[in-house]
């Protein structure tokens, strides 16, 4: 069994407990996969570079990043350089032999690009070009395996390969789905709350799993700002064939192994109704309806791929 960790990247967010607790399951034999955003050290970066990040809303409501050209730029620098060599060094220094992958790297992610979106400007539909974000269809998953054979950690980020030539941006929550897909994984995805709240305001109201359909529709209607994203991305983890999602908090003491062990929201694959012996049997019509095999977020995929703070406030904040 394969463990997808996926960190993410607001500031509240300390990645140091997560790095630990991978050493831990590491050591215990565990075979880990880090997956990482980033979308604030890149909002800083932009800003120290006297650029300005731009958001903007689709007609659905979703609020996320426009990836111009030259963000991009600051992603591949921020992403798979700054921060993902620091959690590489991280791990290493926890012992655990750490190899630090972008989407790019042996096209690890890879799919269409998505370079003309549909926003909503001063109340009007308009349509944007030049947008640098896609949607990961593919994942080498021989390349994961390998590493992991070797007995080495991989450490993922964005951005993804488009049409086989172009690095662009892509959601990290929906990266670390597609690599518990890929791998028949667990996905442990830590943020900076305990899990899925009723109310956002209350922690005690933590809603601790969705085994149902029922329990699904429920968790997505309590589902609000980035953790729209966190749901929709462990939709797409069992369709694609992982083996469950947990939602946790990421500075809980050892937060990936008390996920595993109860910790956070758990979806399981009954929330999408499929038979949990059969794997990703289940799924082939879902695999018909919409790109990712997902076709809950079909509509998602073909208005924007692309990223912003976890702790925006809108409707889907998509962070890579």
């Amino acid at each position: 069994m394969t463990v997808v960790a996926k960190i993410g990247g607001a500031r509240a967010v300390d990645p140091a407990g997560a790095l630990a607790d991978v050493a831990s399951l590491v050591a215990d034999g565990e075979r880990v996969v880090v997956v990482h955003g980033g979308s604030t050290a890149v909002d800083d970066i932009l800003e120290e570079l006297g650029e300005t990040p731009e958001y903007v809303e689709t007609p659905s409501g979703v609020v996320g990043r426009f990836t111009d050209e030259r963000t991009i730029e600051v992603f591949e620098m921020v992403l798979p350089g700054k921060l993902n060599t620091d959690l590489v060094a991280g791990l290493q220094a926890e012992g655990v032999n750490a190899v630090g992958l972008s989407g790019v790297d042996g096209a690890l992610f890879s799919g269409p690009r998505k370079s003309v979106i549909r926003v909503v400007e001063s109340g009007k539909k308009k349509i944007r070009r030049g947008d640098f974000s896609g949607t990961i269809e593919d994942v080498n998953a021989d390349l994961l395996t390998t590493l992991l054979d070797g007995g080495y950690t991989p450490v993922v980020t964005v951005p993804m390969l488009a049409d086989g030539t172009t690095p662009v941006n892509a959601d990290a929550d929906r990266a670390a789905a597609a690599v518990a897909g890929a791998l028949d994984g667990r996905l442990v995805s830590l943020t900076d709350v305990p899990g899925v709240l009723a109310d956002p305001g209350d922690g005690s109201t933590l809603i601790g799993q969705a085994s149902t359909e029922s329990d699904l529709a429920d968790l997505e209607d309590a589902a609000s700002g980035f953790m729209t994203r966190k749901v929709m991305a462990a939709i797409e983890a069992l369709e694609r064939g992982g083996e469950e999602v947990v939602v946790a908090d990421a500075n809980a003491d050892n937060p990936i192994t008390a996920a595993l062990d109860g910790t956070g929201t758990r979806v399981t694959p009954g929330a999408i109704g499929r038979d949990e012996t059969n794997g990703a049997d289940e799924t082939d019509e879902a695999d018909e309806t919409g790109e990712n095999g997902t076709g809950r977020t079909d509509e998602t995929a073909e208005t924007m791929e692309n990223e912003t703070n976890e702790t925006n406030e809108s409707d889907e904040a998509i962070e890579s």
